[in-house]
C-alpha cells in the first residue's frame, strides 16, 4: 500500500456485507493506503452464525442478529484505531451494504442515537434499540403469499416492475416489510424508522436516522424508479404510516451531514468530516469499478450479472433497474444469471481434461457462430429464463441429442454470452460504437473466452481487476461528494487504473445477430413448451 503523509487528506468507504465489514481507505492520488474487516462468523463467534446468518429451521427463513452489525461496527473502529489510524485526516466517508437487508428500529432510538456518549460503546448504547431484533437479509425466501399479494394489488408483475424497477421477488424490502406487518404487528407499530442495511450503517456514523438513497431504494419494490420518491400505492399495500417509517429518501451522491460528536470524542475523527449518503453493495461495486456511460460490465463469476448504465431503460419482468449512483438522471440494470463459471467448468471438466488451456485451443480452431449449432446450458434452474436441462440445436434449428466436443466447448461459451447481450437489450442496453465490455472475475483472465464475449455483444473487451470494489467505489463516492454538485463522478473517477483491452470483435455482427433471434425464439418455444431438452 502507499505511504501516507500526517496532512494527507484521507476518503473512507466501507462495506457491510453478508460476512464481514471492510473498510478502504485512499488518499488524494486515490491510491489505496490502509484495509481493515472483521468476520462475523469468527471475531463475533458468540452469534454462532454460519456465512453470518442464521438459517431458520423452515431453510427459507434467514436472518442476521442486528445489535451484532453494531458490535461488528465497534470492533473495527477499535482497530482501526489500535493501528494508529489517522481519523483527523478524513475528509469524507460513505458506505455500502448488502443489499435488501433491513433494519427496525424501536420508538425512541433516535434520541439514544443522537446522544450516544464517547466512554461507552455503541453496542452498550444501541443494543436495545431494535424492535425486530433478527434482521431479514438477502438470502431470505419466506414471503412468496407476499410477493403474489403485492403483484396482484399493484396490477400484475409487469406494472410492479414498470414502477419500481423490478417484479416482486422474495428477498426485496418492501415484501419484507409486509410480512413483519402481517405476522408481527406489535413489532411493526414498535418501529420508529425502517433502515436498509445501507443507511443503517450511515445512521451509525451519522448519530442520527440516516435517509434510504436512491440507488438501494430501488432495490425495495417501495420506490417509483422515474420519480425517485415512494410509490404511494406500493407503501399502502406494504404496511401502514409507511412512509414515515422510511423517511425521505436522497440521491447516492447527496451529502447527508457530518459524523457524530461520538466518533469526534472517542475516535478522533475531523468534526467536519462529510459522511454521504451509503448505498446498496451492487450500486458501490459499479462505482468501484468507475465505468463511462456507456459501458456494458460483465461479472463471470459462480453466477453471471450484466451491469448496465442506462438513459432510457425498459423495465421488464427479468432483471432490475436501480437508479444510477453516479448519476442523478440515469439507471443501472442488474441481471444476474445463475449458470455461470460452474456450467464453464463442467464442459471443462468433460471435454478438454480439465484443462483451460485446451479448452481455449479448441476456441481458437473453432469458428465463430459454432457453424449454425446453438447450445443453452442451465445445469441448475436458471433465473432467466426460469428453466433446467441441456438445449442443443443445429444450423437448421432442429434440437440434437449430442454435439462433438470442439462444438461443445464453443457452444457453451456462445450460448452463455448470446443470451446476455438478449437480456442486456431487453432493458434498454443500444450497442453501439462508443460501447465497451468491461469483464470482471475469475473468468475474465482468459483470453479466448473474451474473445468470444467481444464478438457476441460486438464490441471491444477490456478487464479492470477490482479487490474490493464497493469498499473502493465507496471512498470514490465520497471523495466525489465532497468536491460538491458541480463535479462529476466521472472527473473524479478518471484518475484511477484505467481497464486494459484485451480483445477486439473478430467476425461479422450478422453471425450473432442470426444467433440472438434465434436464442429469442428458443426462449418463446420454451415458455410454449414446445422444447423438451435433456438432463446431459
Amino acid at each position: 500500500m502507499a505511504a501516507t503523509c500526517e496532512s494527507d487528506n484521507l476518503y473512507l468507504g466501507f462495506d457491510f456485507s453478508t460476512q464481514q465489514i471492510k473498510v478502504l481507505a485512499i488518499n488524494e492520488n486515490l491510491d489505496v493506503v490502509y484495509e481493515k474487516h472483521v468476520q462475523f462468523d469468527t471475531d463475533l463467534s458468540e452469534y454462532n452464525t454460519h456465512g453470518g446468518v442464521h438459517i431458520h429451521e423452515d431453510n427459507i427463513t434467514i436472518t442476521t442478529p442486528t445489535r451484532m452489525w453494531v458490535k461488528a461496527f465497534d470492533v473495527l473502529l477499535d482497530r482501526m484505531k489500535a493501528d494508529n489510524f489517522k481519523f483527523q485526516n478524513v475528509r469524507a466517508l460513505s458506505g455500502a451494504g448488502q443489499q435488501h437487508g433491513s433494519v427496525y428500529w424501536k420508538k425512541g432510538s433516535r434520541d439514544i442515537l443522537k446522544n450516544c456518549q464517547p466512554d461507552r460503546s455503541l453496542y452498550d448504547q444501541l443494543q436495545d434499540c431494535f424492535s425486530v431484533k433478527d434482521s431479514p437479509v438477502w438470502m431470505d425466501s419466506s414471503t412468496k403469499s407476499q410477493c403474489a399479494e403485492l403483484e396482484e394489488k399493484i396490477g400484475g408483475a409487469l406494472t410492479l416492475a414498470q414502477v419500481t424497477g423490478s417484479k416482486a421477488y422474495e428477498r426485496f424490502t418492501g415484501v419484507q416489510i409486509m410480512k413483519i406487518f402481517q405476522t408481527n404487528r406489535e413489532s411493526y407499530d414498535n418501529t420508529e424508522r425502517i433502515s436498509l442495511v445501507s443507511s443503517f450503517a450511515a445512521s451509525l456514523f451519522l448519530g442520527d436516522y440516516a435517509p434510504i438513497d436512491h440507488s438501494d431504494g430501488t432495490g425495495m419494490n417501495l420506490l417509483d424508479i422515474w420519480t425517485r420518491s415512494w410509490s404511494e400505492k406500493c407503501l399502502e399495500i406494504c404496511g401502514s404510516d409507511l412512509a414515515s417509517k422510511l423517511g425521505e429518501p436522497v440521491h447516492s451522491s447527496q451529502n447527508i451531514g457530518t459524523v457524530s460528536n461520538f466518533l469526534v470524542s472517542r475516535y478522533g475523527f475531523n468534526p467536519e468530516c462529510i459522511v454521504a449518503a451509503f448505498v446498496g453493495d451492487n450500486p458501490a461495486s459499479l462505482a468501484g469499478l468507475a465505468p463511462e456511460q456507456d459501458d456494458v460490465i460483465v461479472s463471470l463469476g459462480t453466477s453471471d450479472t450484466v451491469f448496465l448504465w442506462l438513459s432510457h431503460p425498459t423495465p421488464g419482468l427479468s432483471g432490475h433497474i436501480f437508479a444510477n449512483p453516479l448519476n442523478k438522471k440515469d439507471f443501472m440494470s442488474l441481471t444476474c444469471f445463475k449458470n455461470g463459471s460452474l456450467t464453464r467448468e463442467r464442459i471443462r471438466d468433460q471435454y478438454a481434461g480439465g484443462s483451460w488451456e485446451i479448452f481455449s485451443e479448441i476456441l481458437q480452431k473453432t469458428s465463430q457462430g459454432n457453424n449454425g449449432n446453438l447450445g443453452i446450458y442451465f445445469d441448475i434452474m436458471e433465473i432467466q429464463p426460469t428453466a433446467q436441462g441441456i438445449f442443443r440445436f443445429d444450423s437448421e434449428g432442429k434440437e440434437v441429442a449430442m454435439f462433438p466436443p470442439e462444438i461443445e466447448v464453443r457452444a457453451v461459451i456462445e450460448g452463455q454470452f448470446v443470451a446476455r447481450r438478449v437480456y442486456a437489450e431487453k432493458v434498454g442496453c443500444h450497442l453501439g460504437p462508443s460501447t465497451r465490455i468491461i469483464a470482471t472475475g475469475g473468468g475474465s483472465k482468459n483470453k479466448e473466452i473474451l474473445q468470444v464475449l467481444a464478438d457476441v455483444f460486438n464490441s471491444p473487451v477490456y478487464v479492470k481487476d477490482v479487490p474490493n470494489s464497493a469498499c473502493l467505489g465507496c471512498a470514490l463516492r465520497a471523495k466525489h461528494t465532497s468536491l460538491g454538485p458541480d463535479v462529476s463522478f466521472s472527473e473524479v473517477a478518471k484518475e484511477t487504473q484505467p481497464p486494459l483491452l484485451i480483445a477486439s470483435p473478430d467476425c461479422s455482427s450478422d453471425i450473432y445477430l442470426s444467433l440472438c433471434e434465434r436464442y429469442t425464439d428458443f426462449e418463446r418455444k420454451l415458455q410454449a413448451n414446445q422444447i423438451l431438452g435433456s438432463k446431459s
